[in-house]
């Protein structure tokens, strides 16, 4: 197989002669825009070297816009409806509205690296300053199993993310893991009663269930006679809209013991949907959920959200998020000395390491107490 460089203007290309078709005419392919002669002629050595490893991808005009619909839609029976619709917002919202007119095969790891800085600096849609680290790892993170289909369907070489820098990232103690103290977070619960939704906020907060598991749960999940709660579905979002899903992983599929607290405002919120239902009548929808719509239907997590928020403003607490009660509830029982592997299966995590990790910030007092507790069993009171 034979190449050349050509010069074309102030800039420099490469010509592969790839022999001839079926019909006997000549096949070459152009690879341009090299800025020097000796830029060109390394990449031709290594274009020529891929050619002869049957390794070569001819150029294409594909954008990447243009790519990432394909591949959205490839993947779309792959993965599950809340996954693909996450995967299309962050490429739409971070990668497609800044770089999405740049061929796919023209797509570097300097490009990526331009690309986060900018989405770092000012990549938030409402112009207010730039993402988290963590939010422009994600997006690397789905550009990076993209490239390797491309890859892998022959439209790219290599996958230029494995040569890009992402941000690093941060411990997962970060300072916006706030919770309350025990105090603030009796003083909400008992604001809460009365309150449509105060058996859910009393579930959260003495269990560390996702928002989603709890909105997920069923009458047929509970059993309220030994104090367990299986977690076999959750609520999400897709496209805007709140979606029946299940755990993403085996660990999430789990069964939590409830405390007897916990169970009677179980029993007191089934007396009052049990009204609700019977003022509703034909309008009710039966989903079988233990906390849903005045009417029944899938209750939107962002509503929830929202709701709770509005409770904690009304009754004068600090600010946290919905989230932050499952964060709570961790970080209060390592520091009561619940071992950390009890502490990761009741939360679902997938390992142990995520929780230690997660909470380092509990377990690195807990080291000081195991060392005091030790040393005390060696020498003794003194």
């Amino acid at each position: 197989m034979r190449g050349s460089i050509v010069r074309r203007g102030k800039s420099y290309s490469v010509v592969l002669d790839l022999g001839t078709d079926s019909s006997g005419k000549r096949r070459q392919k152009w690879h341009s825009g090299f800025r020097t002669k000796r830029e060109a002629a390394a990449a031709l050595a290594e274009l020529v070297s891929s050619v002869n490893k049957g390794a070569y991808v001819p150029a294409s005009r594909q954008t990447l816009a243009e790519y990432v619909e394909e591949w959205l839609a490839a993947i779309a029976p792959t993965v599950r409806p809340g996954t693909h619709f996450s995967y299309a917002r962050n490429l739409h919202a971070h990668v497609v509205s800044h770089v999405g007119s740049t061929r796919l095969d023209a797509v570097d790891a300097g490009a990526l690296n331009g690309l986060y800085a900018l989405l770092l600096t000012d990549g938030r849609r409402d112009g207010k300053g730039g993402l988290s680290p963590r939010t422009v790892r994600y997006t690397h993170a789905i550009l990076h199993r993209a490239f390797k289909d491309a890859v892998r369907w022959g439209r790219l070489v290599r996958n230029p993310t494995d040569a890009a820098d992402p941000p690093r990232a941060t411990s997962s103690a970060s300072p916006d893991m706030v919770t309350w103290s025990t105090g603030e977070l009796r003083a909400f619960l008992d604001g809460a009663r009365g309150d449509r939704l105060a058996a859910a906020y009393v579930l959260l907060a003495t269990t560390g269930m996702r928002r989603g598991e709890a909105l997920g749960l069923r009458w047929a999940d509970l059993d309220l006679d030994h104090g367990q709660a299986a977690i076999r579905q959750t609520v999400i979002v897709v496209n805007h809209a709140p979606a029946l899903g299940t755990p993403k992983t085996a660990k999430g599929r789990r069964t939590v013991r409830l405390d007897k607290a916990t169970m009677a405002a179980l029993r007191e919120h089934r007396t009052q949907q049990a009204a609700e239902r019977l003022q509703m009548g034909a309008g009710w929808t039966d989903h079988g959920l233990v906390f849903c719509r005045v009417d029944g239907g899938l209750l939107h997590p962002e509503q929830f959200s929202w709701a709770f928020g509005a409770l904690v403003r009304r009754l004068g607490l600090p600010r946290i998020r919905l989230h932050d009660l499952r964060h709570g509830w961790a970080t209060m029982a390592l520091a009561a000395g619940v071992h950390p592997k009890v502490v990761q299966e009741r939360l679902g995590h997938s390992t142990i390491s995520v929780t230690l990790d997660a909470y380092s910030h509990v377990t690195a007092a807990l080291h000081d107490d195991a060392a005091e507790r030790v040393a005390g069993l060696v020498f003794g009171a003194r």
